[in-house]
């Protein structure tokens, strides 16, 4: 188990993989002290072989375990002097398919992983968070939290919920010294994606398939910033524009032929299998 011995520290979920992987990678280069936690256990020890001992520990964590999550976090301060630099909740699962034929057992998955794992995860870390000076609470949404999208509409939604979450928490944590933020990436080529979909995806615009250090190199960005969204790419933000000026305007287009249609297609491809 390795000691931070000062540096600063990060505790990533979904470290085993994609961004959460890419986000440890970027840091350690950094001189952090990285946390890295999934379900993945092979991933974590590939994860932990790459960092170093020293210069990391990893634990298996599944986000919706709360007691797990203590014990994890817990550990974590006993080798950064109870201290956490960032809590980057990036763990997510990605079921998807038409809403009326969504076991509902999968349905609650997405709930539990997206959302409640979030709020267990906020919850658990904040003494470490008050306990660090410019600490930030930095949280992975997604671009479906600008418009809820069929095929994947609990995944959405539980998007939508982390994104007014941060929010709210960016104005409560202000009385205790610490940020919060979030990012909103868009088709990022990882696993959680259903087969095929990042192949088939527009080669350009704001729903080509991007890299998932992308993500990493904002969390970087992030944490020297007041900014509230962050989206992956950019362009996303006009898409939470539309959504929020003209609804209908963004409902007709997935639906029918705009910018998205290419995107829900492939989704509705994928999900036949």
């Amino acid at each position: 188990m390795g000691q931070a011995n000062g540096r600063q520290s990060i505790f990533i979920t979904g470290a085993a993989s994609g961004m959460g992987l890419e986000t440890a990678r970027l840091f350690h280069s950094k001189g952090w002290f990285v946390g890295g936690y999934d379900v993945n256990g092979v991933g974590l020890v590939a994860l932990e072989k790459e960092l170093r001992p020293e210069n990391c520990i990893v634990r298996k964590l599944d986000v919706t375990d709360k007691a797990a999550y203590d014990d994890a976090v817990a550990a974590f301060g006993d080798v950064t002097g109870g201290h956490m630099d960032i809590l980057f909740n990036n763990a997510g699962i990605g079921k998807g398919g038409l809403f009326e034929q969504m076991p509902f057992e999968d349905i609650m998955a997405v709930v539990q992983v997206n959302f409640v794992g979030v709020l267990n995860g906020i919850h658990t870390a904040l003494p470490l968070l008050k306990a660090t000076k410019n600490s930030l609470c930095f949280t992975t949404s997604s671009s479906s939290a600008t418009y809820g999208m069929p095929g994947i509409a609990v995944y959405s939604a539980t998007k939508h919920a982390v994104k007014g979450l941060t929010e709210a928490l960016s104005i409560e944590f202000r009385l205790i010294g610490v940020r919060a933020a979030d990012v909103l990436p868009g088709l990022i080529d990882t696993p959680i994606l259903p087969e095929g979909t990042a192949a088939n995806a527009p080669k350009e615009g704001m729903f080509r398939a991007i890299p998932p250090v992308e993500v990493a190199k904002v969390v970087w960005e992030a944490y020297g910033s007041d900014k509230l969204h962050w989206y992956v790419p950019p362009e996303l933000v006009e898409l939470d524009k539309m959504a929020g000026n003209a609804p209908e305007l963004v409902r007709d287009q997935i639906a029918n032929s705009g910018p998205l249609a290419p995107l829900l297609k492939a989704m509705e491809e994928a999900a036949k299998g």
